[in-house]
């Protein structure tokens, strides 16, 4: 499952695809234990630049402070695991749900 419910907030899996057009949710990647989040991010694969888009654009897309959005992993590769802190499950749930 790409939602994870951890002490504080949820981890969510994430597929960047960088050098899109627009920062957009683009569907999801995989199925079952190893689904995540399809995200099209329209910032450069360089120097950080497409981790930083998602950081803001996950923030936004669940409605909390820059800062409550920490890059767990997959820093130089396209799957990446996101702490949104704060957020239930059950409302990351239903969050996403309604985006996709």
């Amino acid at each position: 499952m790409m939602l994870r419910a951890v002490p504080g907030g949820v981890t969510l899996a994430v597929r960047a695809q960088p050098g899109a057009r627009k920062t957009a949710i683009a569907g999801v990647f995989g199925d079952g234990a190893g689904a995540q989040l399809k995200v099209a991010v329209q910032a450069p694969p360089l120097e950080g630049r497409a981790n930083a888009a998602l950081v803001v654009f996950l923030a936004k897309t669940f409605s909390l402070p820059k800062n409550a959005v920490e890059l767990l992993s997959g820093e130089s590769g396209r799957s990446k695991v996101f702490l949104l802190r704060g957020v239930a499950l059950a409302e990351a749930e239903s969050i996403l749900s309604a985006r996709l």
